[in-house]
């Protein structure tokens, strides 16, 4: 009787923390939105990564960003589709992008952007010596059909080729991948994912609007700040993170301090602790700027 008398009391406390746990997360997601106002924070995102100067070693880091954040979206049940992926020539990756679809992704992914630097031993140095990689973080919201961005077509210069990516049989048969080149601003932009040259142009198209779109924001920031007088740092294209394999491990962030030792479980995708502080510091006005201290 005794026996199973505990037995019942440890189920019902099992049951019990389990109720906590999902009502923290609860809460947690609740306080997460709030903070999450902006014209188009709800948004699906749209998430590119270059690597920076350091070829192979860059271009590894880059990779391993990716993987990051597609287990960042996978944590959160969000759906994540790699539209094009750049290879590098040994190891890694020279671009990709990545559409994440899932309530709010914009609004907590462009806590993201910004340079991520890693500190390791290099695993394509045969003297085992430590490097310092960079690579850089963009993310533009998924515009909405209502979002009117004109675009007109003799701007624009559109090349076809052969995939280069996963993509199975078909791959390399067809030039069905797209690049646009916006000639007025010079963006490019390309998609390889689908299988159609017709999708692929409207999956690139959809990333050129967005760029288009966050390019004027940024011009009209830019014109309010010059007749306001302000001078801001630009946080965008700042070291924004750093991950430190060698000699020690942790992963800090320079805009909030926070900092954390399990390097590895924030590669796995873990990120929230450090988007939820970055949201809250942002949203009561006490974000830092972005630093290229050392750790």
């Amino acid at each position: 009787m005794l026996v199973e008398w505990l037995e019942q009391g440890e189920a019902v406390e099992d049951d019990v923390g389990r109720s906590l746990d999902e009502l923290q997360a609860e809460v947690d997601a609740a306080e997460t939105k709030k903070m999450l106002g902006g014209e188009h924070d709800a948004s699906n995102a749209i998430v590119t990564i270059h690597p920076g100067a350091g070829g192979t070693e860059s271009q590894d880091w880059a990779e391993m960003l990716l993987r990051m954040y597609v287990r960042w979206a996978e944590r959160r049940g969000f759906t994540r589709e790699i539209i094009d992926l750049q290879p590098g020539e040994d190891a890694g990756i020279k671009s990709a992008t990545l559409t994440v679809t899932g309530e709010f992704a914009y609004g907590l992914l462009l806590a993201e952007a910004g340079v991520h630097r890693l500190v390791r031993i290099s695993p394509f140095d045969q003297a085992a010596r430590r490097h310092t990689s960079f690579a850089s973080v963009y993310v533009w919201p998924e515009l909405p059909d209502d979002v009117e961005i004109a675009v007109d077509e003799k701007d624009l210069r559109v090349d076809t080729y052969r995939s280069s990516g996963a993509g199975g049989q078909h791959v390399n048969v067809t030039d069905s991948a797209v690049r646009i080149t916006h000639l007025p601003t010079g963006i490019v932009v390309s998609c390889q994912n689908e299988r159609s040259q017709h999708r692929n142009r409207d999956a690139a198209m959809k990333v050129l609007k967005a760029r288009l779109y966050d390019l004027r924001i940024r011009e009209q920031q830019a014109k309010l700040e010059q007749l306001g007088g302000e001078k801001k740092d630009i946080a965008f294209g700042s070291q924004i993170r750093s991950y430190v394999l060698q000699p020690y491990q942790m992963v800090k962030d320079h805009r909030t301090k926070v900092q954390v030792g399990d390097v590895e479980r924030v590669l796995d995708g873990d990120l929230d602790g450090f988007i939820k502080t970055y949201l809250m510091r942002k949203a009561a006005g006490t974000l830092g700027q972005p630093t290229a201290d050392d750790d």
